[in-house]
């Protein structure tokens, strides 16, 4: 059996949509914890039970207002599945001279990551735990020995990685006796570079899913030569602009998952519209030229 075979074999079964939560303090309707609660209430109701954190989203508040909605309603715990992330430090974090943001990939500030994100969050486990981004100065092995220890300690289920490269996560899988089951990195109308550079066939021939953020390209689809095809062909299908983006996701092979990080339930509802849809070969072309701006060779 192959090893894309392997931990295909061992992913949980995900949603058709993730909830990005980075951008959770833009919606100050949801800013309580028993307001955030019911809005997690009703993505439930929708199938809807991963969300996305990082460490550095709100500088740790939105995992703390996550956390305190958990409380707010305790029967939510038990239901939600969690995927963080950490490795990224911000230039407010930087205790040294330069006070530059940077990557730390280090055992030890895995582990701190892990603990301090279960401490925001108020679980006993995270799902999923990223790497972030892909430290050029990293020790891989100290990683891959506090990803086990935490795995084996029942504090995080998986692991992925997040911005990285074929080689990059090669060298983590050879490191680790952990599979690798996912890789977050952007993918859009407009963000089509890892389909046509061997990235997209690399995470297939490994068996890492691919977790797609910005799918909506903040809010840029409605511009310029891609809006007007995807008005044009709204016009054609009667599926929404936020619809045809996420189908035409849906049809590359290997089903990437939209991280979606618009929190408006009419626009996570557009997005859940296109369940069974699947994208003309020849439309879903007629966008990818729409928005590179010219044709396939």
């Amino acid at each position: 059996m192959s090893f894309a075979r392997q931990t295909a074999a061992k992913e949980p079964t995900m949603p058709k949509l993730i909830m990005g939560m980075m951008r959770l303090f833009d919606y100050p309707e949801l800013a309580s914890p028993t307001a955030l609660a019911r809005w997690i209430n009703e993505r439930l109701d929708q199938g809807l039970d991963t969300f996305d954190h990082a460490d550095i989203y709100g500088d740790g508040r939105c995992e703390l207002l996550f956390g305190a909605a958990l409380q707010a309603d305790p029967a939510l715990k038990k239901r939600v599945r969690v995927i963080t992330k950490a490795s990224i430090i911000l230039p407010s974090h930087d205790s040294s001279p330069w006070r530059i943001k940077h990557y730390r990939g280090t055992g030890f500030h895995l582990r701190k990551g892990i603990d301090d994100a279960l401490g925001r969050l108020k679980m006993e486990q995270i799902d999923t735990f990223l790497i972030h981004r892909p430290d050029p100065l990293a020790d891989t092995e100290d990683m891959a020995h506090a990803l086990e220890e935490a795995v084996s300690a029942g504090k995080i289920k998986r692991i992925g990685v997040s911005n990285f490269l074929p080689e990059q996560w090669r060298w983590l899988q050879a490191n680790t006796t952990l599979p690798l089951l996912f890789q977050q990195s952007e993918l859009s109308l407009l963000a089509t570079e890892a389909l046509f550079d061997g990235t997209h066939e690399a995470q297939l021939r490994d068996g890492l899913r691919w977790l797609a953020w910005s799918p909506l390209a903040a809010g840029r689809l409605l511009e310029g030569g891609i809006g007007r095809a995807l008005a044009d062909a709204q016009a054609v299908t009667g599926m929404s602009p936020t619809a045809l983006a996420i189908a035409w996701i849906g049809r590359i092979p290997g089903a990437p998952i939209p991280v979606l990080g618009s929190m408006r339930p009419e626009r996570i509802q557009e997005a859940l519209s296109v369940e069974g849809e699947q994208l003309p070969r020849e439309l879903w072309f007629s966008l990818l030229e729409a928005a590179r701006g010219h044709e396939v060779a």
